[in-house]
């Protein structure tokens, strides 16, 4: 043991770093902390993407350049991006990006002031979420539509059930494990993995209960806990442990029984059945705080993207006039 002059003890045979890469840790700048930091792929990806198209605009060769931006920088990238016709959604995440950063290096106190505040975002469809919803007859449609003769029917069927009764995210149903359907309390839970490594529990629908049962039953891997829940039906590999892609949900789950069903495919996504999820939620009297929590949304503001009871066409006052 050695005791330094600070009065604490450091236990040296322990010690990880060699000086160069200690030092080679303290010289990373800030900025690449805050990339280093964000945890969700999908979000790691976009914000890369729209922080390198900033960069590009304003000429940024080298980290420590960001703190050279003003806020008339951001104003004229703004302008640039709407002269490129993106979408408003488009503009706001791209802003989004770059203001999550400048408020990192505000905590580093590598600047003395984020940029980003007071750049007005476009408001266009920032009240409404983007993803279209289904009517309940197309949800009940969509439920029935696999074969339930056979174990990819049984397992779509399964799928189509956790998406439509839960609202879980496509990469949330991707990371479900055997193990990760648990009784709390009597009641049976998903263990939910959700963004920024956040566990949630969401309570079982008897609806799914009884397909997810009839899958297992038929797939043979019910008492495997460590496999994925929803696994191939078979794999030119031969290994059936892995678990479904994100796209092999879309494109051989949601999307073929859309068109199977003759619904326009652009209008039937992942997303968008966890839209109807939300949607059909809060139609029921579902607490907005609670939709939040079962979400797995860090602001309401999200949420009430979804909640479109005040936008019901049959309480249109169009239907009111009366001749």
């Amino acid at each position: 043991m050695e005791k330094q002059k600070t009065g604490l003890v450091v236990e040296s045979k322990t010690r990880l770093l060699t000086a160069a890469e200690f030092q080679s840790l303290a010289e990373v700048p800030p900025e690449v902390e805050w990339f280093a930091n964000i945890e969700n792929e999908n979000t790691r990806r976009a914000y890369k993407t729209d922080v390198h198209d900033f960069m590009a605009f304003a000429g940024i060769r080298q980290a420590e350049e960001f703190r050279l931006v003003k806020r008339s920088h951001l104003i004229a990238w703004r302008k640039q991006l709407e002269v490129r016709s993106l979408e408003a959604a488009t503009v706001r995440r791209k802003l989004s990006a770059v203001a999550s950063l400048f408020d990192y290096l505000c905590e580093c106190n590598a600047v003395p002031f984020n940029p980003a505040d007071g750049v007005k975002r476009p408001n266009q469809g920032a009240n409404e979420g983007k993803s279209p919803a289904l009517g309940d007859a197309e949800a009940k449609a969509i439920l029935e539509a696999p074969d339930a003769g056979t174990l990819k029917g049984l397992r779509d069927r399964a799928i189509l059930s956790v998406l439509l009764f839960h609202g879980l995210r496509r990469a949330e149903l991707c990371s479900l494990a055997v193990g990760d359907v648990q009784s709390r309390r009597g009641v049976m839970h998903f263990r939910v993995h959700g963004k920024g490594g956040k566990i949630r529990f969401v309570p079982v629908h008897p609806h799914s209960s009884q397909r997810i049962s009839e899958y297992l039953e038929r797939s043979g891997h019910g008492d495997k806990n460590d496999n994925a829940l929803f696994r191939p039906v078979k794999n030119p590999s031969g290994t059936l442990e892995k678990s479904l892609t994100g796209h092999g949900i879309y494109k051989d789950v949601v999307r073929k029984y859309a068109l199977q069903l003759g619904l326009d495919p652009s209008a039937v996504c992942v997303h968008g059945l966890r839209a109807t999820a939300a949607t059909n939620a809060l139609d029921h009297e579902a607490d907005i705080a609670k939709v939040q929590e079962w979400l797995g949304h860090a602001s309401i503001s999200t949420t009430k993207l979804y909640d479109r009871r005040k936008t019901k066409p049959e309480d249109s006052p169009t239907f009111k006039v009366s001749y």
